[in-house]
């Protein structure tokens, strides 16, 4: 294959990920209602491949947009040693967009706190939720956005599963636990796979995590292999796994303040005893088989 055509080739696959992408963003976005008119959307950029394509996205599929909504690309510079703190800057004034660069060393916190090889993320992640809350709350953000996308969304599932007892993943939209925050996440349908060709694509300007990104032992890396061996194994599994997170049947669960089950009646109308009813009746019929005796 000659120069040209192999350069037509990539091309043509480059644009048809792009695409993919903003068809995917998009679809998400407006199956979970997450931006409207007027909106005012924090993209929380962290220099990794995910939150890169994820304002990339938002930006293009802004142009075309049937409603006007604005971006402001927010970064939590939390002065992890060697940390190239030039690079976003850099770049967030190439694309000419509002920005805001949030220094707040959290990282000595958690190396204070987490003994060394324990896992840092659950309070790194809390220590950077709290500081982008207020950050939004000071700059008006009506949405909050975050990179998370469909293989991340899966493999908290499991995490909640093998190791939390819950039935729960991240949902693409959520408000905070103070009702001050609604937090979106546009990549819930996009597998992590092409937000890696899509990093390659783009050139984004890369930085990695060396906190918790170095740790090999992390529950979240083995479920992520756990996964990647099942979709060898058998290809479309993973795919069929996550359409189930949208296909729940409460009914088929044993979560009782999800379905009413004292309220279940057959097909032929017979009324079902309640919780409460069925107690009484049982406690009457013992404390008789106790006067019988």
């Amino acid at each position: 294959m000659n120069a040209p055509e192999h350069n037509r080739k990539q091309l043509y696959e480059a644009n048809k990920l792009a695409k993919r992408l903003r068809r995917l963003v998009g679809q998400a976005i407006a199956d979970y209602d997450m931006i409207r008119g007027g909106d005012r959307v924090m993209v929380c950029l962290s220099g990794g491949k995910d939150s890169y394509a994820l304002l990339d996205v938002l930006l293009k599929l802004r142009e075309k947009a049937p409603v006007a909504f604005d971006i402001v690309a927010v970064n939590l510079d939390q002065r992890h040693p060697g940390y190239p703190e030039h690079v976003l800057p850099d770049y967030l004034q190439s694309l000419g967009i509002p920005y805001r660069i949030e220094v707040q060393d959290t990282y000595s916190t958690v190396k204070r706190v987490i003994p060394e090889g324990k896992t840092m993320c659950s309070l790194c992640s809390r220590l950077r939720r709290g500081v982008l809350y207020r950050v939004a709350k000071e700059i008006g953000a009506t949405k909050i956005a975050l990179g998370h996308h469909r293989d991340d969304i899966l493999e908290t599932f499991f995490l909640n599963l093998f190791f939390g007892g819950q039935l729960k993943a991240m949902p693409p939209k959520l408000v905070s636990d103070d009702g001050a925050h609604i937090v979106i996440r546009p990549l819930a349908y996009v597998e992590e796979k092409d937000l890696v060709d899509y990093a390659e694509t783009r050139q984004f300007p890369l930085i990695p995590c060396d906190l918790c990104g170095s740790q090999e032992t992390l529950q979240r890396k083995q479920i992520k292999q756990l996964l990647q061996e099942w979709e060898k194994k058998q290809p479309g599994r993973v795919e069929t796994i996550f359409r189930s997170l949208q296909n729940a049947k409460p009914s088929h669960l044993l979560d009782r303040a999800l379905f009413d089950f004292g309220a279940v009646r057959s097909a032929a109308g017979s009324a079902a005893f309640t919780g409460a009813a069925f107690d009484n009746i049982m406690t009457a019929f013992f404390e008789q088989g106790t006067a019988d005796e």
